[in-house]
């Protein structure tokens, strides 16, 4: 597959023509899926790459997608095969043919056709169930997109004189109109709008998730306006949005917050429209929150109950208050094992951060790093072509995947196999698999606490507090920008004040 996002349909009538010139062709029915694919990834390329996709200088450009995507030289003379059939379409001498065309085909032939296109379109499904969730959404708002260009045969069809037409008016049976309907355009500019906050967000190096958050927002909000021209948005369809979440949906304040967020952003920085002051908007009162705790007694027990190696990955989110995704993204490199410290590179907000190793746990850190070690050089045996890196840095340090240095220090148990280059890469452990053993390890051990990775974070920073640490050292330790935002651990401990008032020259 070349391409991880959304697809463009072919029109239900090019389509209809196109399957009749491969079967003129003589190409073999089992090719006709792949001649198809290929044409809705040109028609997707153009729409993405804004080449027309009437021109054939637009050929050679989508042939050098291909060849960047390592597509064979026979996939991409199947391509540029399909491509040419479809501009063949588009000539001015077979306009006159497509006019008629209800007049050609037989019975038999539309049938074929027919089961052709559900066939296709089943298989459009599949491909998108397939898509890689860093992925763009499947947009709402092309739900009449996919209805205009499914198949929608009438079911009187008896003889030659019969027409194939579907119910959608703006294609009718005896002209040819290759501009697509309205809502096609207004989809377009949806399309295009997404493309644009899926390459902001990338220039600004922010992260997948919040790339996936802003687009499942903007897709909702499209949605809600019913897909409506982007040029026409206003900040009122904004403030209706936010109230029907807050008032129909009834979702959280964080939730809103975060729709809140996304339209921000995609208001000011996507289609540059005034987003108002939503002042007025109705939305939910966040409440304060406190977090939950773990004693040292329960995070012990937790510990007994959890497999190697998710214990030790507990260890460090407890022992230096690391966020899960720290943790799960520590490299060997990351380790300082004769200063004792640890840095973790590219935390929340791309910002880097010290904090001390614990001495107890460094007798297993460097068990572990034997067995990593281990490991690393069996992958080297086996053609390992090294751990997934970021950003470009494999350009600039052209082995660096492979050197021990860069390998995870938590390596995912199995090899990923890249779907494009048909790489060997290792990725680390994934999250999920760490929660599910600490949910284990929770019930085992029948502590009555509702305990997320991120309790352990919590513990460290209200356990440092217990200590009579300096909330300032807590928040440098934590990576938090505000202080106000440490000061929520100072709710989780029993205050230890003197009420009585008295003068600081008494004290002993």
């Amino acid at each position: 597959m070349i391409c991880k996002r959304f697809s463009l349909n072919i029109p239900t009538k090019i389509k209809a023509e196109f399957d009749l010139n491969l079967a003129k062709k003589n190409i073999l029915r089992k090719e006709h899926d792949n001649y198809r694919k290929w044409l809705r990834y040109y028609l997707d390329f153009c729409n993405k790459y804004r080449f027309d996709e009437s021109k054939k200088e637009s050929l050679p450009h989508f042939i050098k997608k291909l060849q960047e995507k390592h597509q064979s030289s026979d996939q991409q003379k199947q391509a540029s095969a399909a491509i040419s059939i479809y501009y063949s379409l588009l000539l001015p001498e077979t306009k006159n043919d497509l006019t008629d065309f209800n007049n050609r085909v037989t019975y038999k032939e539309k049938l074929s056709i027919k089961q052709n296109q559900y066939s296709d379109s089943a298989q459009n499904n599949n491909l998108y169930r397939q898509a890689i969730s860093a992925s763009l959404p499947d947009f709402s708002g092309l739900n009449n997109r996919v209805k205009e260009d499914s198949p929608n045969f009438n079911n009187n069809l008896s003889g030659k004189d019969k027409s194939v037409q579907g119910n959608n008016p703006k294609w009718p049976v005896n002209s040819v109109n290759l501009k697509e309907p309205d809502n096609q355009e207004k989809a377009k500019g949806w399309n295009a709008a997404f493309n644009d906050l899926t390459g902001l967000i990338e220039i600004k190096h922010y992260s997948p998730k919040t790339l996936r958050a802003y687009t499942t927002w903007v897709k909702e909000f499209q949605g809600f306006t019913r897909n409506k021209d982007i040029n026409t948005l206003s900040p009122s369809d904004v403030k209706g949005f936010l109230e029907y979440l807050a008032v129909k949906r009834n979702v959280s304040a964080s939730t809103q917050n975060l729709a809140f967020n996304s339209l921000l952003f995609f208001y000011r920085h996507i289609i540059k429209i005034d987003f108002g002051d939503q002042k007025s908007t109705l939305r939910a009162k966040r409440k304060p929150y406190i977090p939950v705790v773990l004693s040292r007694e329960e995070v012990n027990l937790i510990l007994e109950n959890l497999p190697y190696p998710f214990d030790l990955v507990i260890k460090l989110l407890y022992g230096c208050g690391l966020r899960l995704f720290e943790c799960l993204n520590l490299r060997i490199n990351c380790f300082n094992y004769d200063a004792g410290i640890l840095t973790v590179h590219d935390g929340k907000g791309k910002k880097d951060r010290t904090v001390p190793l614990p001495e107890s746990i460094l007798p297993e850190l460097k068990a572990h790093l034997e067995r990593v070690k281990k490991l690393h050089e069996k992958d080297l045996g086996r053609g390992y072509d090294g751990a997934f890196m970021f950003d470009s840095i494999e350009k600039k340090y052209k082995n660096c995947a492979k050197e021990l240095i860069w390998q995870w220090f938590f390596p995912a148990k199995q090899l990923t196999t890249v779907s494009d280059t048909k790489e060997i890469k290792r990725y680390h452990l994934h999250e999920t698999h760490v929660q599910a053993a600490i949910r284990d390890a929770v019930r085992k051990a029948q502590i009555c606490k509702r305990v997320k990775s991120h309790t352990f974070r919590h513990s460290f920073a209200t356990h440092l507090l217990q200590a009579n640490y300096d909330i300032r050292t807590i928040q440098e330790l934590l990576g938090h920008s505000d202080v106000r935002t440490t000061m929520i651990y100072t709710h989780c401990i029993k205050s230890s004040t003197v009420k009585e008032a008295k003068s600081p020259l008494d004290f002993e």
